[in-house]
């Protein structure tokens, strides 16, 4: 007998899209989800994120302790929630969003063109 296949990117992502739905539902928040205060809390979110490496002078992991660890994590939670919950608003379907934009930075940044060269794809 097989070991059962572990879930893939979509099915984590619609399974963590059904989870922020019933909590909305239950809570009667889905009236506040609206794409503009999903977008506003996902920018929130990033910019606590943000404030975890503030002052910090590289962010590497021998510069975090573990109170800031959790915060990050946390963090990051925070805005993969609420950016599942804005792709749900607007009917995209995050994977095969971001499986799209990834062919797409492809295209703009050839590897043998950018290796090593932090440029932006206009300045190279």
């Amino acid at each position: 007998m097989t070991a059962p296949a572990a879930p893939s990117a979509t099915d984590s992502l619609l399974a963590l899209r059904e989870l922020t739905r019933r909590f909305a539902a239950e809570r009667d928040w889905r009236q506040f989800h609206t794409p503009k205060n999903l977008a506003m809390a996902l920018t929130v979110e990033a910019a606590e994120l943000a404030e975890h490496f503030q002052w910090l002078r590289t962010g590497a992991d021998a510069e975090l302790d573990d109170a800031r660890r959790t915060g990050i994590r946390h963090e990051l939670a925070d805005v993969l929630l609420y950016l599942v919950q804005l792709a749900d608003q607007c009917g995209v379907d995050l994977h095969a969003a971001a499986l799209e934009k990834m062919a797409l930075n492809a295209a703009k940044y050839p590897a043998d063109l950018v290796r090593g060269d932090a440029r932006k794809y206009d300045q190279y």
